[in-house]
């Protein structure tokens, strides 16, 4: 029989909304009135994402672990995604907690990030606090997104009690909280902190268990090297304990540690001993995964690894193989290329990595295309150069049939675009399951659709609605292949020679399409420089200049005034591509090329492409 006890010192919480609810905001707020930071001090908002990419697209990205003090207790916060195609970070984050903080925006109600994460929280049986955010928005309607949030509850077959969860109201850019909306205007989050000790459950351990950390997260030190991250199940540890780590084959692994901390406000804090319950950070470990469990040496006993959801995108990684390779990056090596994938399915359980038989490409698998631009867009950040191929949807098979992944696709936009994007949706092979009109301009409608559909679809989306659409999605699950469809209907304009774009050329070409490049900038054979008109590929010859003769023109010549060219960005340039195609990233650039660059061989080996087997 277990002897179960209570650590009443300590309440450990994650904070899950959707995109742009608030979520790193209102964590900034708790921070100021928990005292972690001086009256004076300097605090850059959202403190929270300290990755560049979470500043620049205004997301967060990795979960992150931070603690603060309120009276006698400490409450260590965990602040998550809320994008599904992050959905393995959240898993972890979930793993470490007793309770939740569910903040949805009043305007916009639940979305769906909301609700896959949601969704996990209700399966590990968490206690949640439900936060209705931004109350001040001139279109807040917090009573009717309650009802929503309680229907959604209802949906993902929540229980009774999981039901009865408490309410508050928050600004949280003014750091308030209040529990009802008709009180007088709150001055702090005193009530959202007093809610936290008083309704999450402090974490509970086996006082006859011996010490047991399951391994939630990775993070490295320049100091001190690789650090695990973990909350403690069972018993304590201090610095001299004789460890050992279970690894995934059940294997002991004796460990020592350098150096114990714990989580104090955004930094690490030294500990001689860390007590049940608390949130440990171990450093000095080398050969550690998540799913880990640590232990004593002498009473070595794992716990249930992390299960995350299966991936389902795959894309093939290759070396960057174009005439500009190596001029604007610094590594470009496909050893230095595994290297680094590999390290990222470290602290990245959503992620798989597979050698390919050359040795030159490797097959990259997660949940999104958003995940993989992520992935891409730090690598060449970093230095790398490399080319990647189109996103491809991992298929299952069973009982004969091919199955697919199928998405549950939500989209807000105008009453006036119902029309376009429910034809565009249905030739993608999607269904529409709901269309809700609130009478104010703005409808609500949802479809299943195939992910494979989604791939390339969100621009054309933006341009559909004329930027006003709002598309989110999660995944359903798996269905019957639903069947072909045209992925594109336009071909690309491709270079046939290599030589630097002049103004004439790329003057001429415009009417055959729309142009990517610029004059001035190197091309080369097979590198594509924009979107044809027609449905076919077409050669062209960017690099033609104007015949000059020594007779004097009766006239000044036409001035040659180009139509301006968007920048390309990864996420377009990957929507874009078709499966022969490829995306060459360079730190400097982003250029589109074929596969094959040869325009010869290109046209006697037409059809074929690089394709990734995705059969399990």
């Amino acid at each position: 029989m277990k002897n179960i006890s209570y650590n009443n010192s300590l309440r450990n919480i994650a904070i899950i909304a959707h995109v742009d609810h608030g979520k790193t905001t209102l964590v900034d707020h708790m921070f100021r009135q928990s005292g972690m930071f001086r009256e004076n001090q300097e605090v850059a908002e959202r403190v929270m994402d300290n990755m560049d990419l979470e500043r620049e697209r205004g997301i967060t990205i990795a979960a992150k672990n931070c603690s603060v003090k309120w009276g006698d207790v400490k409450i260590n916060i965990l602040d998550t995604p809320g994008h599904a195609d992050f959905g393995g970070e959240v898993e972890r984050a979930l793993m470490m907690v007793n309770g939740v903080i569910l903040l949805v925006d009043a305007s916009e109600g639940p979305l769906p990030q909301t609700r896959f994460v949601l969704k996990k929280a209700l399966e590990a049986n968490l206690k949640i606090i439900v936060v209705i955010n931004k109350i001040d928005r001139k279109d807040a309607r917090a009573q009717e997104v309650l009802n929503e949030v309680y229907d959604l509850f209802i949906d993902l077959d929540a229980n009774e009690e999981q039901i009865e969860f408490p309410v508050l109201y928050a600004i949280g850019r003014e750091g308030i909280a209040q529990k009802t909306l008709n009180e007088e205007r709150a001055k702090s989050l005193q009530v959202l902190f007093d809610t936290i000790v008083h309704e999450i459950p402090p974490p509970t351990f086996d006082t006859d268990e011996p010490f047991q950390l399951l391994v939630a997260d990775l993070d490295y030190s320049d100091y001190v090297g690789r650090l695990a991250i973990g909350k403690i199940t069972n018993g304590r540890i201090s610095e001299k304990d004789e460890l050992v780590c279970i690894n995934e084959e059940g294997k002991a692994l004796p460990l020592k540690i350098s150096k114990l901390q714990v989580y104090e406000g955004l930094n690490f804090s030294d500990a001689e001993t860390v007590e049940a319950g608390d949130i440990a950070i171990l450093a000095g470990i080398e050969d550690v995964h998540i799913g880990d469990t640590i232990c004593n040496k002498e009473f070595p006993k794992a716990l249930k690894r992390i299960a995350v959801d299966e991936p389902t995108i795959s894309m093939l990684f290759f070396i960057n193989t174009s005439p500009l390779a190596g001029k604007e990056g610094k590594i470009v090596q496909s050893n230095k290329i595994r290297e680094r994938l590999h390290k990222e399915t470290l602290s990245n359980v959503a992620l798989k990595v597979e050698d390919s038989a050359d040795l030159e490409s490797f097959v990259v698998k997660g949940r999104g295309e958003f995940q993989m631009v992520i992935l891409i867009e730090t690598m060449r950040r970093e230095g790398y150069e490399l080319s990647v191929g189109r996103p491809q949807v991992i298929y299952k098979k069973k009982d004969g049939k091919t199955l697919e992944p199928i998405e549950h696709l939500f989209i807000d936009s105008d009453e006036n675009f119902v029309g376009i994007v429910s034809e565009k949706l249905s030739r993608r092979k999607g269904r529409m399951i709901n269309l809700v009109n609130h009478g104010t301009g703005r409808v609500r409608m949802e479809f299943t659709v195939p992910s494979r559909s989604l791939i390339g679809y969100r621009n054309e989306f933006l341009t559909d609605t004329r930027g006003t659409g709002i598309m989110n999605s999660y995944l359903q699950g798996y269905e019957e292949y639903r069947g072909e469809f045209p992925t594109r209907l336009t071909g690309s304009l491709v270079s046939d020679r290599s030589g630097v774009a002049l103004s004439y050329s790329l003057y001429n070409l415009e009417p055959r399409g729309t142009l990517f490049t610029v004059p001035n900038d190197p091309v080369y054979e097979g590198m594509i420089v924009g979107e044809h008109n027609r449905d076919n590929d077409l050669d062209v010859n960017p690099t033609k200049g104007k015949k000059l003769s020594n007779m004097r023109a009766s006239g000044k010549d036409e001035s040659m005034i180009l139509t301006p060219v968007t920048p390309m960005t990864l996420e377009k340039a990957i929507d874009f591509i078709k499966d022969d195609e490829l995306v060459e990233v360079t730190p400097k650039s982003i250029r589109l090329r074929k596969a094959i660059l040869s325009a010869q061989t290109r046209h006697t080996n037409r059809g074929k492409a690089y394709q990734i087997n995705n059969n399990d």
